[in-house]
């Protein structure tokens, strides 16, 4: 697993809840709202088994498990700068991202209704976002969730990870306004420059949705 995407990984369950945890001496904790973080020089194998195995069943997994049909469930965000980690908080400012997001995503007219992904095995994924046909083919990155989406009018590039209920598709903030302008045809401009505003916020950030099946 690279380093790049291990630093955070912190996907919103509106019906879920939870109590907070901290692990100081090793660095890694998580929060309510189904949050998690690790800090420090918590890398690798630490984080790969700890976190990855006991919290969240696993952080990578095969493209077979990735297959099948996810429907919105919610905001998503991480962070890919451990520095930015640090600063910022972990958990606690991944957690209000994601409570600044979820309203900007109502505001889009994001819905569990309109926006869902299918990813097929044999590389070639159904979706629609704000209720608009999104359809390709897509490169997936087992070893660091790194995923390709490419249709005949857009390729947008992001992270795959597993999260409680199901998946993180996420985005830095430029691919995220694709996805919602040039994708989904948002016409709330107000709603997606809020939105990318608030992945621009946190060096490193990326946002995005919690899928589930």
């Amino acid at each position: 697993m690279k380093k790049g995407f291990i630093a955070i990984l912190a996907a919103v369950a509106l019906l879920v809840t939870g109590c907070g945890m901290g692990m100081n001496n090793t660095g890694y904790g998580y929060g309510t709202n189904t949050g998690y973080g690790t800090g420090g020089s918590v890398l690798g194998n630490v984080l790969g088994s700890i976190l990855g195995n006991v919290l969240l069943g696993g952080y990578g997994f095969d493209a077979q498990s990735l297959a099948g049909n996810w429907n919105y469930n919610g905001a998503s965000a991480a962070f890919t700068n451990q520095q930015t980690l640090n600063k910022a908080g972990g958990v606690n400012a991944a957690n209000s991202l994601i409570q600044s997001l979820a309203p900007k995503y109502q505001a889009a007219g994001i819905t569990k209704r309109n926006t869902s992904f299918n990813f097929g095995t044999d590389k070639t994924f159904h979706a629609q976002v704000n209720g608009i046909p999104f359809n390709g083919t897509y490169a997936y990155n087992q070893s660091n969730g790194e995923i390709t989406l490419k249709s005949a009018a857009q390729t947008l590039k992001g992270n795959v990870m597993k999260t409680n209920n199901g998946i993180a598709l996420m985005f830095d903030a430029n691919q995220m306004t694709n996805l919602l302008q040039k994708v989904g045809k948002v016409n709330n401009a107000t709603a997606v420059a809020a939105v990318k505003q608030l992945a621009k916020s946190q060096d490193g950030a990326r946002v995005g949705f919690e899928l589930t099946k």
